[in-house]
């Protein structure tokens, strides 16, 4: 993830969840289906959420699944203080283990059951280390384990894409005179790229047969088993 794009995090770390607050439909729609694709899971099933920004996914898995536990990833410390007071207001910090920085820190652990990555992966704009993204999840899972990760995906040079592009842009407010640059932001700072490509990196770094589960607008879901041979 570039440096810049952490700065941003950080600055509106504060003000994140407000900002994004007319969106949480779409989050909680995604949440309700991620808990089934969990399903199997055991009842002290271990999680890793690389990316965990403001600890959504995490607040609502551990609501349903008091035997879980996490262990966040964020490479940004104040959406991870967010997350912290978050955690502790809804009595759940000793059920969580919180580390700055990126996965390749993260201290040796025993095996995860399962991983979550919601809308990270699209910031890592190189197609090869956005693979490696996905290889370094896969050697932190136990065999089997299950990968849920979402991204923005869109086919952007399609007429279809392009129509897409448009009502997801009406949906976010960006006004028609923005609306350029923000496909230009969509095709360098944050990859979207195809569904099928991401679809690819995921099988490619680790993953058996990934599954899409989810899309609402640009939002794609997808939920895999790690490859017994990774």
């Amino acid at each position: 993830m570039q440096q810049d794009t952490i700065a941003m995090f950080d600055q509106h770390a504060a003000t994140y969840d407000q900002t994004w607050q007319a969106m949480a439909p779409l989050r909680e729609a995604l949440q309700l289906v991620l808990d089934s694709v969990f399903a199997p899971l055991p009842e002290d099933a271990e999680v890793l959420c690389v990316g965990a920004g403001t600890g959504a996914e995490i607040l609502y898995l551990a609501a349903r699944h008091p035997g879980w536990r996490f262990t966040a990833v964020e490479p940004s410390g104040p959406m991870l203080d967010v997350f912290r007071r978050k955690a502790e207001a809804h009595g759940i910090v000793s059920r969580c283990a919180f580390h700055r920085g990126y996965l390749d820190s993260l201290p040796s652990t025993a095996p995860f059951d399962a991983a979550t990555s919601i809308l990270v992966s699209q910031f890592v704009t190189d197609p090869i280390e956005r693979r490696g993204f996905f290889r370094g999840i896969a050697q932190r899972l136990r065999p089997g384990g299950y990968l849920a990760s979402a991204d923005l995906a869109c086919e952007m040079t399609s007429e279809a894409g392009r129509r897409l592009l448009d009502v997801w842009f009406e949906m976010m407010s960006v006004n028609p005179e923005a609306r350029e640059r923000a496909r230009a932001v969509y095709g360098s700072q944050v990859a979207v790229v195809p569904p099928e490509a991401v679809s690819d990196l995921i099988r490619e770094g680790g993953f058996d047969g990934p599954v899409r589960f989810f899309q609402s607008g640009l939002i794609h879901a997808w939920f895999a088993r790690q490859a017994l041979d990774s």
